[in-house]
């Protein structure tokens, strides 16, 4: 029966029925099949969307939306910009060095890929960067939203799996600046080879100086929120949805009266566009829950642990497994969907093989923020495409380029613990 669910998913993703219709279809199915009573399935959509946690989403979507259209993103990039300027490249560092400041305030990665990427996009074509290829910078940068905290991928996980949301946060930090760390490489060896964008002497050292700290001067509200986000969870003080309240708040009062950058008349837009973002994220979670509990009523889990086990007992090669498995999911299903579906199912192989929940959830995040940068179903290459007016299949050859070095980011990973437990084992 379970294979028979499987198929009417794929099914309906090949005839481009929505995610939430997908995994909806294939669960009513499934049930039809069972026999179970229909009342099952409001029941566990509606379980699915009861927890507290889950609150920090809109709140998340709505910081992210206010910070974009209220000022700070562009202060951000101006920060960024002075920063490395007369650097090798210095208008796609600071497309990557800006992308990671504004992740660890937004939580979304579309939210983040298009705040900036519709700033620094035409900056890094005046500068002689192929449109497609500054395109799929920004949004591979954009990633980041997914992969730092407060991710709100994060958070679903850390829901999910029972995992603690601080000690994913501290977890994600290093795997996350890493991220930036190879798309500046990438960055790096494109504008040599392109022969663009090259190294400029400042015209000195006390100016630059001067330059960073006017800059700084112009955006330390701004990067005093995630002070504000950090020490508030991890001193205690709040928890995560709490923390997204206080986000909201800081960047509305920043954004409506201090940078004077959105409108009181139009601060109903904003809300309205971060309503159908979380409508649309919900009703996947929502469908996505059902969708668990087919697979868990059936044992999923539990087959799947057992097959991976038979297969091979080698950790390495579990891995290896893995990481191929969740980077091919990654190519077709959205992030929130997967990690609901995947990790009852994964977890308990991964916990088999001596794999910590935590290690596990990185190595998880990690592969399904690839999938927003990969065809056919890669979010972050559509918002850009939009912004750059590039069609999409010419984003793809630019960004299979830069998945390439995202990809080494997940092997280090998977296989250098530490790099994720490191920091959260500081709180033991």
């Amino acid at each position: 029966m379970i294979t028979t669910v499987f198929i009417a998913f794929f099914l309906l993703l090949f005839l481009s029925a929505p995610v939430a219709i997908a995994l909806g279809g294939s669960s009513l199915l499934a049930l039809l099949l069972e026999s179970y009573s229909l009342t099952t399935i409001p029941q566990k959509v509606f379980e699915g969307l009861s927890g507290f946690t889950l609150l920090a989403i809109p709140f998340f979507i709505l910081a992210g939306n206010l910070m974009g259209s209220g000022g700070i993103a562009k202060r951000l990039v101006n920060f960024a910009s002075v920063l490395v300027k007369g650097v090798t490249g210095g208008v796609g560092t600071s497309t990557v060095l800006t992308t990671t400041i504004f992740s660890t305030i937004s939580g979304s990665s579309s939210a983040t890929t298009a705040a900036i990427g519709s700033i620094m996009i035409p900056n890094m074509e005046k500068k002689g960067y192929a449109r497609n290829f500054a395109a799929a910078l920004s949004a591979a940068a954009g990633e980041m939203g997914a992969v730092i905290p407060p991710s709100i991928v994060i958070i679903m996980y850390a829901m999910v799996s029972g995992t603690s949301i601080g000690g994913m946060f501290l977890a994600t930090i290093i795997p996350g600046l890493l991220v930036g760390v190879f798309l500046i490489l990438a960055n790096y060896l494109y504008v040599r080879k392109a022969g663009i964008d090259k190294r400029k002497i400042i015209v000195s050292k006390k100016q630059w100086f001067k330059e960073i700290f006017i800059a700084f001067k112009e955006s330390i509200l701004a990067l005093l929120l995630p002070v504000l986000i950090f020490g508030g969870i991890y001193l205690g003080y709040f928890s995560p949805t709490e923390v997204a309240v206080l986000a909201v708040i800081y960047s509305f009062i920043l954004g409506v009266f201090v940078y004077k950058e959105i409108k009181l008349k139009d601060v109903h837009k904003v809300i309205m566009q971060s309503a159908m973002s979380t409508a649309i994220i919900m009703i996947i979670v929502g469908f996505a829950s059902i969708f668990a509990y087919v697979l868990t009523i059936n044992q999923v889990p539990h087959k799947v642990a057992e097959f991976l086990l038979g297969v091979t007992d080698n950790q390495i090669l579990f891995l290896l497994l893995l990481n191929l498995l969740l980077l091919i999911l990654g190519m077709f299903l959205e992030a929130f969907s997967a990690i609901i579906i995947m990790t009852p199912i994964l977890l308990p192989a991964a916990i088999s093989f001596g794999i910590d929940p935590i290690h596990f959830g990185v190595i998880l995040i990690l592969n399904l923020a690839c999938g927003m940068i990969t065809p056919p179903v890669g979010v972050n290459l559509f918002i850009v495409s939009e912004i750059a007016k590039v069609p999409f299949e010419k984003l793809v050859r630019p960004a299979l380029f830069l998945i390439a070095f995202l990809l080494i980011n997940v092997l280090l990973v998977t296989y250098i613990p530490a790099l994720s437990t490191w920091l959260p084992s500081l709180l033991k």
